[in-house]
């Protein structure tokens, strides 16, 4: 509970053991009617009780925390007495939005609160916790203010122009601009792999029917989720799976073999399977060793799945490769080397070439980037480097073009604007509630 009657509702709803004290715990007694007005009722549940007084709390306000032993039955009885005592249910991610708002944490923190909720690997977890202690912010600061500074001397030389007081000359501007903005410039650049990270991706395994996709799927998964048969056609419809592949959360899309089909079901799930391919943001193509023959020549339908993907990530696994009579390297070359994708002999009964395809589908997620303390994960951040860039790369062309240092002044603080509302200070209300909307209950 947080608000200044946290405390007195506390009191009254529970029956202490001893006075509160700040930031110690604190026994308890939860007894049958939590309104604790009757005196008289069983004890149903012990309790620890600990008040954090503002503003040193989470929220800023004084906070109450009741921690019961998690009965459904028990935690009704306190939250139904806890609202009659005159308290009422947070909104999602209000305690975090009081927080923000009382100033304890600035808004790039605030998200970041979220994120680690919401966290599905460790590299996210940690991603988050980096954010959370101010990390972006820290990055940030400085070029806001370097920024700053360039205002003012420009807005000095303006308010005193009859003072005879020096205004600073073009190349003075433009050497401060030119150092605002490749801070800013490397900041943006992280947000291709901090979104990634993020969010995931999705890679759609596709091929002609018994090539070995499921089987390639179940290594990558490392379980057996995709049933394998001899019978070409097995599946019939696309089978995901999420896993985490060097921190990111990517999405794993088995999918029918393409081929002309044999039944309706067949071609829906063929169907399905371009839609897969088109959607995916990597495609992994599955190709049979065994059928290339004594000519080493491929199949139509992969070569057009080849050509189908050409410009995108994608990578090719020539599965079954402990049935191949000739090493894969030499029909690299040969077979593969016109399309520029890159090809790893993969083989799932001997277990070869899985663990390098773990890393080269990792190298085309990332294009070899490694995480950094205060990387862009988010569009709104992005969007708010992007458009202090824009500002100052606008100011710069003005004060070229000899236009007045009032006008060069609009382009900075469109700058400035743009970063202020990166972290919270100038960011509108119907912003802050599309964020903070977006937060589970009770954080």
């Amino acid at each position: 509970m947080s608000g200044p009657e946290a405390v007195t509702i506390a009191e009254r709803l529970v029956s202490l053991r001893g006075p509160l004290e700040h930031a110690r715990a604190r026994l308890a007694d939860v007894l049958e009617r939590a309104d604790n007005e009757s005196g008289n009722e069983g004890r149903i549940d012990e309790a620890l009780v600990t008040w954090f007084a503002a503003p040193n709390s989470y929220t800023g306000e004084d906070l109450v925390e009741v921690a019961a032993h998690g009965s459904p039955v028990v935690l009704d009885v306190l939250l139904r007495g806890a609202l009659t005592l005159g308290a009422r249910l947070a909104e999602p991610g209000e305690f975090t939005q009081r927080a923000f708002l009382s100033g304890r944490m600035d808004l790039t923190q605030a998200e970041a609160v979220r994120d680690l909720i919401e966290a599905q690997t460790l590299t996210q977890a940690r991603l988050a916790a980096s954010q959370m202690g101010g990390a972006l912010s820290r990055r940030v600061m400085p070029v806001k203010r370097a920024l700053l500074e360039l205002i003012a001397l420009l807005e000095a030389g303006i308010d005193f122009a009859e003072d005879d007081l020096a205004v600073a000359p073009e190349t003075e501007i433009l050497r401060r601009i030119g150092e605002i903005e490749p801070p800013l410039t490397a900041l943006a650049a992280t947000f291709a792999h901090g979104r990634i990270l993020h969010d995931g991706l999705t890679l759609a395994i596709v091929g002609r029917p018994n090539a070995g996709k499921s089987s390639v799927f179940n290594a990558l998964v490392e379980r057996d989720r995709a049933i394998v048969t001899a019978i070409p056609g097995t599946t019939r419809d696309t089978v995901t799976e999420r896993i985490a592949l060097g921190g990111i959360p990517l999405e794993l899309v088995d999918t029918a073999g393409l081929r002309e089909a044999a039944d309706e079901a067949e071609r829906q799930g063929i169907a399905r399977s371009r839609e897969a391919l088109a959607d995916a943001a990597i495609v992994l193509i599955v190709i049979d060793a065994s059928q290339l023959g004594a000519l080493s020549l491929l199949h139509e339908e992969d070569l057009q799945l080849m050509r189908a993907v050409e410009g995108r990530a994608a990578l090719i696994a020539l599965n079954k490769c402990d049935l191949l009579t000739e090493p894969a390297e030499a029909m690299d070359e040969s077979l593969f080397g016109s399309f520029g994708l890159p090809m790893l002999a993969t083989s799932t009964v001997t277990g070869e070439g899985i663990v390098e395809l773990r890393e080269a589908i990792l190298k085309l997620a990332t294009g070899g980037a490694a995480a950094e303390p205060g990387m862009l994960t988010s569009l709104r951040h992005h969007r708010s480097i992007t458009q202090a860039l824009d500002g100052l790369e606008d100011a710069a062309s003005a004060v070229k073009g000899d236009i007045p240092h009032e006008m060069v002044l609009l382009d900075l603080y469109r700058a400035l604007g743009a970063l202020d509302s990166l972290t919270g200070q100038t960011t509108p209300d119907d912003v802050l509630n599309i964020i903070f909307s977006s937060f589970c209950i009770g954080k």
